[in-house]
C-alpha cells in the first residue's frame, strides 16, 4: 500500500496519530484507543519507503534526520489533511508518528472550549499561558483563539512554530505564520525577530529555556499579548517551571516580573467521553492580586485554594470541571474519579 492511501485510512477513521513503526501494524490512535490497518506487520525495509515518502511529499531534505535522529516538520496533502510529522530512530530503525491537523479550525462551541477561554482573545497585552501534557488539544485550543482575535480585530498576528498545523487565512486581522528552521533559525531569534514586526498579538509554541521564558515576559511587559504552550499539568506547576528555570539569584526578580506579566493559565486534559470521543476539561487561573501576592512571596502551593474559591474572578479548578462534565453527562463517574486532581473528595461529591 502506498502512504497516500494510509493517510486517507487514517483521516477518514477520525483518528487523531499515526504509528509507522517496525515490527507492528501501521495502527492509528482514535479517542485513545489504537486501530490497526491490517495484520501485516511493518518490516524495516518498508517503514524506511514510507519515512522517505514522507519527505518527498514534504519537499524536505532527510539530511538533518540521517545526522541527528529525530526531526519535526509537517507537509500537507489538497482535499484531505496538513500532517504533522515527528521521525525518529528506534532500535536501530526508523520510526514516525503523524498527528493529523485538519484544514478547517474547528468550531470552540462544538468541540467543548469554554467561552470564558475563548474570551481570552479579547486581552489587549500581557500573558497567557495554555498548558497540559502532550495531546491534550493544546495547540487546538490556541488555534480557537487566534482564529476569534483573527475574525474580530485589526491586529497582526505573528505565529512561530514548530511546525505549523493550523492555517488562518487572513480576515480582520493579519496573520503571519512563520514555522522554525524554515522561517527563521529558532524560537528565539524569531521572537526577537517580531518584535521589530509591528505585532499586536504573538503565538508562540511551548517555552523551552530560560532565553526564550525572559524574551516572551519581555515582549509580555511592552504592549503585546503574547500566548504561548507549557507542558506542564496544571497551573501551579506551571509557575513553578518558569520559575524553576532560572537560577536562584535570579528567581526573585522573575517572581516579580512573572507577576505583573501573566494574565491568565488555562491546563486542559482531554477525557474518554461517556458516549465515545474524548471531552475536554479545563483548569482556568487567573491573575488576582491573591495570586500575584503568593507567586511574588513564593506560596505558590497556595495558589489551588485561590482557584478553588475564585469562581466570582471566573476561576474553575480541573476538578471542579471534571464535576461538571459528570453532572451534565458528559463523562463517566469513573473516568470523573480517574481523571481527578482528589479522587476521593470527587467520589464523595458523586455518592451526595
Amino acid at each position: 500500500m502506498e502512504l497516500l492511501d494510509y493517510l486517507k485510512w487514517a483521516t477518514e477513521e477520525g483518528a487523531s496519530d499515526i504509528f509507522i513503526v517496525s515490527g507492528t501494524p501501521l495502527s492509528a490512535k482514535k479517542d485513545g484507543a489504537l486501530l490497526y490497518y491490517d495484520e501485516q506487520k511493518l518490516m524495516p525495509d518498508a517503514v524506511a519507503a514510507l519515512i522517505e515518502d514522507i519527505y518527498t511529499k514534504a519537499g524536505r531534505d532527510m539530511s538533518h534526520y540521517l545526522e541527528c535522529g529525530d526531526d519535526d516538520f509537517s507537509f500537507a496533502v489538497g482535499g484531505l489533511a496538513r500532517f504533522r510529522v515527528n521521525t525518529y530512530r528506534q532500535r536501530g530503525s526508523m520510526a514516525s508518528v503523524i498527528r493529523i491537523v485538519h484544514f478547517e479550525i474547528p468550531d470552540w462551541r462544538e468541540i467543548g472550549i469554554p467561552e470564558a477561554v475563548v474570551d481570552l482573545s479579547k486581552l489587549k497585552n500581557g500573558m497567557v499561558l495554555v498548558t497540559g501534557t502532550a495531546g491534550s488539544g493544546k495547540s487546538t485550543t490556541l488555534a480557537c483563539i487566534i482564529e476569534e482575535i483573527n475574525k474580530n480585530r485589526d491586529c497582526h498576528i505573528i505565529t512561530l512554530e514548530d511546525p505549523i498545523e493550523f492555517l488562518h487565512r487572513n480576515n480582520k486581522s493579519i496573520v503571519s505564520q512563520r514555522e522554525i528552521a524554515i522561517d527563521t533559525s529558532d524560537a528565539l531569534s524569531g521572537l526577537r525577530a517580531c518584535l521589530r514586526q509591528a505585532p499586536d498579538v504573538i503565538q508562540l509554541g511551548e517555552m523551552r529555556d530560560k532565553e526564550t521564558i525572559s524574551t516572551a515576559m519581555t515582549a509580555a511587559e511592552t504592549g503585546h499579548l503574547l500566548l504561548a504552550t507549557l507542558h506542564t499539568k496544571d497551573a501551579v506547576n506551571t509557575i513553578d517551571r518558569i520559575i524553576d528555570t532560572f537560577p536562584s539569584e535570579q528567581q526573585s526578580q522573575i517572581r516579580i516580573q512573572l507577576g505583573g506579566v501573566l494574565q491568565t493559565v488555562v491546563c486542559q486534559q482531554l477525557l474518554p467521553a461517556a458516549d465515545g470521543g474524548r471531552v475536554p476539561a479545563f483548569e482556568i487561573m487567573h491573575m488576582t492580586n491573591a495570586v500575584k501576592n503568593l507567586i511574588r512571596e513564593g506560596k505558590t502551593h497556595q495558589i489551588d485554594n485561590v482557584i478553588a474559591s475564585g469562581a466570582a474572578e471566573g476561576m474553575v479548578s480541573m476538578d471542579q470541571s471534571i464535576y461538571e462534565l459528570w453532572k451534565a453527562g458528559r463523562i463517566t463517574a469513573e473516568t470523573a474519579v480517574a481523571y481527578a486532581t482528589n479522587p476521593e473528595q470527587i467520589r464523595r461529591r458523586i455518592e451526595r
